[in-house]
């Protein structure tokens, strides 16, 4: 087969596992897409976590029984006259626990209500424990200066009845003691009713009672000044108190305990409905699963079937033609491997096509053994048609059989006219006829060997020999091969002092030999100037530049000037080899090679070569 049949077929092949690959990546993403969407319903549809939920209801209830304790005791503790014989309730390891409780709900449960109320709360109770402290304390104060008030309705009466029969001015006595006993149930009052009317009327009674005891015993006087001074106190402390229970009535701890419980059960309700929801629509999901699982259930039994039937077919026409195809396609494997070979010479000739142009010289000394060649040549082109034939016909025949073909009848048509062809190459005794005239062009290569045989020294045929080469030796021998192509041109040289490579001689003069060739053409008319230079480029490299004064390359095609078969000379004058053959044994040596170029000016190829290159296997021609 052709090489450009045989790069239809992997360019096709390439196509289907490329479509191939592409279905079973879209089917695998679709599968995880379904998955995927079962998997986020299945978990939108998971209840809440009721005992968590309920378990942060009951932190509300306890908060709120906190708060109403406190306002209990609040209103219990003003209602007293003397300060409790038992002491208050200590909230505060409660407090921290529940706080802590609520911030570990928060983040379990995820909730944006508690996520956005629990810092405030915490807050605002945390604020009112430290009134209720402020509180207790004020209203101690309160009632001890009152305990103090009151203890003195005995002293005053105990010092009156002592001054009884001393003091003369007995009504004074008893206005006084009226006076007392009047302020000290104005103080009662003011205690239970601290209003401004209140105050004022308990300051006017005290007023009155300092400005009367001036005229009374110096005892009685005294115990009234410690009256007043209890009463002072008294007067000084409620107001604290009764500031800081009007800033107790008004907190919002209770309220907010209140508000984030309702909005906290809101939530959980939202967040069932949600669940129903999407319950509904997993159903409605997994049904729709179901129906699309049966249906490409039922067409892969039916694309089953199907194979199954094209199997023993093809297994029954396989029975009959087996061992007929086998050795056919031995035949045609064998011809096919000659082909290769014969393509493998041909690419090899070609690289040595340079060489040839250069051997003017002897060119009419090859002539003669070269019409052995060329009769034989021409009759072998007449052979290949029929060769050509059988081979195309015997591929179609395979391809059925590769491709699995239905059609008995098609099959068998183009079994029979393989088997005809066959025939008739055997008629034709064509591989006798070809082999005679191998035989004579076998005859004409000999002795073109003979005429070659003096260029050894240049070409080294052993082209898988690895030696240690100079560069300079072996342009100088490329010079000499080229007097002929380089006669009207002048040849610089400035060769450097350079360590000797380990590389394929006969490769790297060919190299040397194309880019020659290649810069002496380029020159259209006139006389050129061809320039060689040689150098040491780092410790384990060598360069060689081949410069020229010629025609230069367009920037447009200079990118392409090393690809196999591109060429910008003439139909016959040129194949397009030479660059890409140079490229390729520069590339195996491990080196690199680039060219600069300008038009009107000309071309530089500069290659850098190894000191030491890669194993000597990949060196082979």
């Amino acid at each position: 087969m052709s090489a450009p049949g045989l790069t239809r077929i992997s360019s096709v092949l390439r196509r289907m596992r490329s479509v191939k690959t592409a279905r079973g990546s879209l089917l695998t993403a679709i599968a995880i897409a379904l998955a995927a969407a079962l998997g986020y319903l299945y978990f939108k549809t998971q209840g809440a976590d009721f005992k968590r939920q309920n378990e942060v209801l009951a932190l509300f209830r306890e908060l709120k029984e906190i708060d109403a304790r406190w306002d209990v005791d609040v209103l219990r503790v003003r209602n007293e006259l003397a300060p409790a014989q038992v002491p208050t309730a200590d909230y505060s390891a409660s407090l921290a626990r529940i706080r802590q409780e609520l911030a570990a709900a928060a983040k379990e449960l995820e909730s944006p209500v508690l996520r956005g109320g629990v810092a405030d709360l915490s807050n605002a109770f945390a604020h009112k424990a430290e009134m209720m402290d402020k509180f207790r304390k004020a209203n101690a104060a309160t009632q001890q200066a009152l305990a103090q008030v009151l203890s003195s309705d005995t002293e005053i009466a105990g010092l009156v009845r002592g001054s009884w029969q001393d003091f003369r001015e007995r009504e004074r006595l008893v206005a006084a003691e009226s006076a007392v006993v009047q302020l000290l149930a104005e103080a009662q009052r003011y205690y239970f009713a601290p209003g401004e009317t209140q105050r004022k009327s308990v300051e006017a009674l005290a007023s009155d009672l300092r400005e009367s005891a001036a005229r009374l015993p110096p005892a009685l006087r005294e115990g009234i000044s410690r009256l007043d001074g209890n009463v002072q106190q008294l007067l000084g402390a409620k107001p604290v108190e009764q500031e800081l229970f009007v800033k107790l009535s008004f907190l919002p701890a209770g309220p907010r305990v209140d508000s984030l419980t309702t909005a906290f059960s809101r939530e959980l309700e939202s967040a069932l409905t949600d669940s129903e929801l999407y319950r509904v629509y997993l159903i409605a999901y997994s049904g729709a699963l179901l129906i699309l699982l049966g249906y490409l259930a039922t067409r892969l039994i039916a694309s089953y079937r199907l194979l199954h039937v094209a199997n023993l077919a093809l297994k029954a026409a396989n029975e009959g033609l087996e061992q007929r195809v086998a050795e056919r396609t031995r035949e045609l494997t064998e011809a096919l491997a000659q082909l290769k070979e014969s393509e493998a010479q041909l690419i090899q000739t070609e690289k040595m096509s340079s060489l040839g142009q250069m051997v003017a010289g002897v060119a009419h000394e090859i002539n003669t053994p070269l019409a052995y060649v060329k009769s034989s040549l021409g009759s072998v082109k007449g052979k290949l048609p029929e060769l050509t034939q059988l081979i195309a016909e015997s591929e179609k025949l395979l391809a059925l059989l590769r491709a699995g073909a239905s059609d008995p009848q098609q099959l068998a048509q183009q079994f029979t006219l393989a088997q005809k062809l066959v025939a008739q190459f055997k008629e034709h005794q064509v591989l006798d006829e070809l082999q005679g005239l191998v035989k004579d062009g076998l005859y004409g290569i000999e002795q073109i060997s003979e005429i070659v045989v003096n260029l050894r020294n240049f070409s080294r045929l052993d082209r898988s020999k690895v030696a240690s080469f100079n560069l300079n030796e072996g342009l100088e021998s490329t010079l000499l091969l080229a007097k002929h192509e380089l006669k009207k041109h002048t040849v610089r040289k400035r060769f450097g002092d350079i360590p000797p490579i380990t590389c394929s001689p006969s490769q790297i003069n060919q190299v040397f030999l194309n880019l020659i060739n290649n810069s002496a053409q380029a020159i259209e008319s006139g006389q050129g100037v061809i320039t060689l230079t040689t150098r040491q480029e780092g410790a384990e490299h060598v360069a060689v530049e081949i410069e020229d004064n010629g025609k230069g390359i367009a920037p447009e095609i200079l990118p392409k000037i090393f690809d196999p078969f591109f060429t910008t000379k003439d139909v016959g004058k040129g194949t397009g080899l030479g660059l890409a053959i140079v490229y390729k044994i520069v590339e195996q040596h491990g080196g690199k090679i680039r060219v600069d170029s300008t038009l009107g000016v000309g071309t530089k190829f500069t290659m850098v070569l190894p000191l030491t290159p890669p194993a000597p296997a990949e060196l082979a021609a």
